[in-house]
């Protein structure tokens, strides 16, 4: 919390608000041996092989916003588990491409449903899912975003006032 504010900051609700998430999904997701980061990956490979992509690692990294090293590293587990499968790009052997399998297909289909009916009881309040504070929530975080944030650089003279 800021010294100036009365009560928590947006940054701490946000930080707050993305830890309750993070454990809801991961118990949730539990019993089909996925982790939130898995399902992060698998739910957003599902998208986009349904749109008929077949996404290399770092295109899922960009899309998922999760650092690329930690999204090899994710699809080498769920490959490794059978739901996944990872082969390099004919067009580009640096690239790995990545794939639901069947079997992949099936749990992803299962977790999704799992997190839509999580995601009714988080958005509940604001009465539900499709409901217009709902909508104007999410337009309120895709705006902060696309944010680009860059840390602050200390005593950096240019941000302060002139001085005599």
């Amino acid at each position: 919390m800021s010294k100036g504010s009365p009560g928590p900051t947006p940054g701490f609700l946000v930080w707050r608000l993305a830890n309750k998430w993070r454990v809801a999904v991961d118990r949730a997701l539990g019993p089909l041996g996925l982790t939130h980061a898995q399902y992060s990956l698998v739910a957003s490979l599902y998208g986009m092989q349904r749109a008929g992509e077949r996404p290399s690692q770092r295109r899922l990294a960009d899309h998922t916003g999760l650092e690329a090293l930690y999204v090899s590293k994710l699809a080498r587990a769920l490959e490794s588990a059978g739901l996944v499968e990872r082969t390099r790009d004919p067009r580009d052997p640096r690239a790995v491409q990545l794939r639901l399998t069947d079997q992949g297909e099936t749990v992803t289909r299962r977790a999704i449903t799992v997190v839509q009916e999580l995601l009714q009881q988080l958005t509940e309040p604001l009465d539900g899912l499709d409901s217009p504070r709902t909508r104007a929530f999410t337009g309120e975080l895709t705006t902060l975003l696309g944010v680009t944030l860059a840390p602050p650089v200390p005593n950096d003279e240019s941000k302060r006032g002139a001085t005599p």
